[in-house]
């Protein structure tokens, strides 16, 4: 099973249940899809751990995915703020997973070229 897979499951589904929370504002049904949404995502960031990913790596990616779709989504979706200051975090927060990433690559060539 590809790794990378149960973790684009888990980032969708937290999005989905922030965004559900804050519609549930005002319609309190969707409370149900919050809570089917924030548990679904743990078992399918489970799964993503069980398949290899390495924990700093699936939760940076996890959590940095969330935000920045969970910012562009609500601007959309919500006609929240979305401005060039976020805009700059945003990248950065990209930056940073990149760089997570990378160096956990580079540290599994090492151990086995070891």
């Amino acid at each position: 099973m590809n790794k990378w897979l149960p973790l684009v499951a888990a980032i969708l589904m937290e999005v989905t249940a922030t965004l559900s929370l804050r519609a549930a504002v005002d319609h309190p049904a969707w409370y149900a899809l919050v809570t089917v949404g924030y548990l679904g995502a743990f078992v399918a960031l489970g799964a993503a751990l069980r398949a290899g990913l390495g924990v700093g790596v699936a939760y940076g990616v996890w959590a940095a995915c969330g935000v920045v779709l969970t910012a562009v989504l609500a601007a959309v979706i919500f006609d929240d703020p979305l401005t060039a200051t976020m805009g700059v975090g945003i990248a950065l927060v990209i930056a940073g997973v990149l760089c997570v990433e990378l160096g956990s690559q580079h540290a599994a060539r090492k151990e086995t070229s070891a």
